[in-house]
């Protein structure tokens, strides 16, 4: 965003947004597949219910992993005691993986995979099985919950500093960019942000800006803007009106048009559009700096309601700006402090969103699984493995090529995650980050 200081004023050059019940509303990815939420406890019952529901003419999949996969431990790790299972599938290596889409057609179903700070990895399984299967990667359909940065600001399941967690997805843009072309490589999620207190307003400023962070790191890595922002994908948080969704995704979009053309040159339409809205609500808020103006019924509500959202939204982004972008004001807490401010209460949740009893047969069946996996594999070549991406981590080169070779001689998910963290150091809320050799959490 340009560090301009004129004053924030809406942009009405972009046409109004659809509501999410208009012509139109709907995007093109989500007419290409109803997507069928599934996913929990084995790879093995998980397995039964895609099945089924395959059977039953569903070809798109979404596919939640529980909480000790989503931060890079293994089921067998004390860290992942009664979370095994919990809220959604484990899977702790490529064999779990093999399970879970054992008899799926992947060149004829589109998947979605919520995982986000391993989102590599799990991108990268699914690659090999789909290899295993004999399908063409190049016909891979679907799409990965890739948003880091929001897991920072809502207090989720986060792995490395913020830093090498940017770099990591920018890896996952260009490895999908030459390999798995028909693949979405991140879902931005504002959505998470209206759970844990943000106000409309703050929503779309710190969602925008972490889609900034997205395009520069793209850019960076010689992927170009043009290109490349139009395959992201943006998810709200539905609103108890629908002239209060309206009023949101019309700001948004405003702000997203005004970002592009300013600061990256992209007249693409199509690069502009903040996707339909995911059906999250978020709690009805009326208050504070940056709380929308309720609207009421008609479009000149919504109109003015979007004009106050998208003024108060480049403001904050201009905050975000002058803190040094999405990351470095990350580090300074801005974003976390100012939804506390604003929502008054404090940002909470591990990221899990459930409360369920983990089932102990599934924490054990899984911990078996890991030993016997280690006891029929090749160390010698894990060890090697592990080895060439601990380099590739060190450097400045792409670490899922040889995170692939890992995952393929069967190191876990928590192996492969230990050996970056050995190399990058660990996220901890409230910091930046710990240096290397520092806690292994």
């Amino acid at each position: 965003m340009p560090r301009s200081r004129r004053r924030a004023e809406p942009d009405r050059r972009v046409p109004p947004v659809h509501g999410p019940e208009e012509p139109g509303g709907r995007d093109t990815a989500e007419r290409q597949a109803e997507r069928r939420y599934a996913g929990s406890g084995t790879a093995t019952a998980s397995n039964e219910r895609y099945r089924q529901l395959i059977g039953q003419g569903v070809r798109g999949l979404s596919v939640a992993f529980d909480l000790p996969t989503r931060r890079g431990h293994d089921s067998d790790t004390p860290r992942a005691r009664g979370e095994v299972g919990k809220a959604g599938v484990a899977v702790d290596s490529l064999d779990d993986m093999r399970v879970l889409f054992s008899g799926v057609p992947l060149d004829a179903v589109s998947t979605s995979l919520t995982i986000d700070a391993p989102a590599a990895l799990l991108v990268l399984l699914y690659q090999l099985v789909a290899e295993e299967q004999g399908v063409a990667v190049s016909r891979l359909t679907g799409a990965v919950r890739n948003d880091v940065l929001a897991e920072y600001i809502a207090r989720g399941a986060c792995i490395f500093p913020p830093g090498p967690s940017l770099r990591l997805t920018a890896d996952v843009f260009t490895y999908c960019r030459a390999e798995m072309p028909g693949w979405n490589p991140i879902v931005v999620s504002g959505h998470r942000m209206a759970e844990a207190g943000a106000l409309p307003a703050q929503e779309i400023a710190f969602t925008l800006a972490n889609g900034v962070a997205y395009v520069r790191s793209a850019i960076a890595a010689g992927l170009d803007a043009a290109e490349f922002a139009p395959r992201l994908s943006f998810r709200f948080a539905a609103r108890t009106t629908a002239p209060d969704e309206a009023a949101v995704l019309r700001a948004a979009r405003r702000v997203w048009a005004r970002v592009l053309r300013e600061e990256f040159g992209a007249e693409n339409p199509r690069a502009r559009m903040p996707r339909r809205p995911a059906r999250v609500p978020a709690p009805a808020r009326a208050t504070g700096p940056t709380a929308a103006v309720v609207p009421l019924a008609g479009s000149d509500a919504v109109r003015e309601a979007a004009d106050a959202l998208e003024t108060a939204a480049l403001e904050l982004l201009r905050k975000v700006e002058d803190l040094g972008g999405a990351v470095g004001a990350l580090e300074r807490g801005f974003q976390v402090d100012d939804i506390e401010r604003g929502s008054g209460r404090a940002a909470r949740g591990t990221g899990s969103g459930e409360r369920d009893r983990a089932d102990p047969a599934v924490e054990a069946r899984q911990t078996e699984r890991i030993a016997k996996l280690r006891a029929w594999r090749e160390q010698t070549r894990v060890r090697h493995a592990l080895d060439m991406l601990k380099k590739a981590a060190e450097s400045d080169v792409n670490v899922l090529p040889p995170m692939k070779d890992a995952l393929a001689a069967h190191a876990t998910v928590g192996e492969v995650c230990g050996a970056l963290r050995e190399v990058w150091g660990t996220y901890r809320p409230g910091d930046a980050g710990t240096r290397p050799g520092a806690d292994r959490g």
